[in-house]
């Protein structure tokens, strides 16, 4: 998973745990793919400081993920899943090619 697709991940699951203004610039930079400078002009505040909350905020949720685990744990559990859906289907179609079924 890229790094893009993981803070989105714990973003989703931590998210509520960090500052109204932390959520508002992860959102800008995340969500809706502004740049750093556009999020620094439409909150008029410097691109450094913009820099400096994104960061902050991206370690705020690697430290809540490594105090709890929620995020791997749904990725765990997502794998069991699909890994037992593919065998269902991989049973069903043995059992259909068994009785000459498509």
């Amino acid at each position: 998973m890229d790094r893009f697709a993981w803070i989105n991940l714990l973003y989703d699951f931590y998210g509520p745990l960090l500052t109204g203004h932390q959520q508002r610039l992860l959102e800008l930079y995340y969500e809706q793919d502004l740049s750093l400078g556009e999020i620094a002009a439409e909150l008029q505040v410097s691109r450094q400081a913009v820099h400096d909350t994104v960061k902050r905020a991206e370690e705020a949720l690697e430290r809540f993920e490594v105090k709890l685990g929620l995020a791997a744990k749904y990725l765990a559990d997502k794998n069991r899943i699909e890994r037992a859906l593919a065998k269902r289907r991989s049973v069903i179609r043995s059992r259909r090619s068994k009785l000459g079924s498509p």
